[in-house]
């Protein structure tokens, strides 16, 4: 064999040990296809609007708090449709991201239910909560002046008994499973 055939015997064997790259098969897989006719927004939460108690327990926010949320963030948060997929309108990215927020649950948790990507949750629920930080942070959060801080100390000092005090911190409830033989350590003192 000459030096140069043998060259491109070994280089087409060799070739064939490495691996190659799978093309992708399917851009959007089939079970979340189905996300308007089946998905939790388009079904569940539909359906919780005809009963208030339900939808507020839902959502930790009542119909009209939810929908004035909406008309503050919505602009914000609303994304262009392209020629290869329609985008997640304003108020699904809403209803996912204070899903996320009002049970903690896991992005995939509420990707299966919402039917749309783990990766997809990921990327609303920060930059939907960074919208609904920056819409009402003015308004309920303002920056105290001087005398507020004085206030504030002054009203925990006489409720707590708290000197120089200026705010405190509540924990967020996680469900966890407890371990064996741990007693009242795990004991959740908010009954959920």
């Amino acid at each position: 064999m000459r030096p140069t055939l043998r060259k491109v015997v070994l280089i087409v064997l060799l070739g064939r040990d490495q691996p190659r790259r799978k093309r992708r098969s399917v851009w959007v897989k089939r079970w979340l296809k189905s996300r308007k006719q089946a998905g939790e927004f388009h079904r569940l939460i539909q359906e919780l609007r005809l009963f208030g108690e339900e939808f507020r327990s839902y959502f930790c926010l009542d119909q009209s708090q939810f929908d004035h949320l909406l008309q503050m963030v919505g602009a914000r948060i609303t994304r262009m449709d392209t020629n290869y997929r329609e985008s997640i309108s304003p108020v699904e990215r809403l209803a996912i991201c204070l899903r996320f927020l009002a049970t903690g649950d896991s992005y995939r948790t509420i990707g299966f239910s919402f039917r749309v990507g783990r990766s997809t949750v990921a990327g609303i629920v920060p930059s939907v909560a960074q919208a609904i930080w920056d819409c009402l942070v003015g308004e309920y959060m303002p920056v105290p002046k001087e005398e507020d801080w004085r206030a504030i100390a002054a009203e925990f000092l006489e409720r707590w008994n708290f000197p120089n005090c200026l705010g405190s911190i509540d924990g967020k409830h996680v469900v966890i499973q407890a371990p064996p033989c741990s007693g009242s350590q795990f004991y959740n003192y908010k009954g959920k």
